[in-house]
């Protein structure tokens, strides 16, 4: 049996705010996630393709022929439409993680890895997405933060002699 992967045992909590972080230990390596602010000013239905339902077979939102689709296309437009009236409230946001890397207190790299566009407190989620985006970035955040110090030790080498 291999040797198991590090991850967060730390979790995001189901309520976040820009700057939470979580930690954790990898070796001689401490890496931080934290949560960014997506600055990018679109809306959630111009973002996502089909975000809003349709009737129509071709659009993005066809929600499907068949019995009950009157009710299911119902369910989904009050769906949609309290989202969007969450994003419009500010109740949840789009947003990044970002992974550093420090060795002791010095940062390594303050950026070795992150994925944007994430939903933070969308409606009815407990965030939990959050931690697991944190765990799949965490192998290229380390890898990153490797080449970085092997490339500040020749500098360092380098100018000692």
């Amino acid at each position: 049996m291999g040797a198991r992967e590090p991850e967060f045992s730390e979790q995001f909590l189901p309520y976040v705010c820009l700057d939470d972080s979580i930690n954790m230990d990898a070796g001689d390596y401490t890496v931080m996630a934290r949560i960014a602010h997506d600055d990018t000013p679109d809306k959630p239905d111009e973002r996502q393709d089909g975000f809003w339902p349709s009737l129509d077979p071709k659009a993005a939102g066809f929600i499907g022929a068949g019995n009950g689709w009157r009710k299911r296309f119902e369910q989904q437009q009050a769906k949609a439409e309290s989202v969007m009236a969450a994003w419009l409230n500010d109740e949840w946001f789009y947003c990044g993680i970002i992974l550093s890397v420090s060795i002791d207190e010095t940062i390594i790299t303050d950026h070795a890895a992150s994925l944007w566009g994430i939903e933070a407190n969308y409606p009815d989620s407990d965030n939990a997405y959050l931690s697991q985006v944190a765990n799949e970035l965490l192998s290229e955040a380390l890898d990153a933060a490797k080449a970085e110090r092997e490339r500040l030790c020749v500098l360092l080498c380098e100018s000692a002699a």
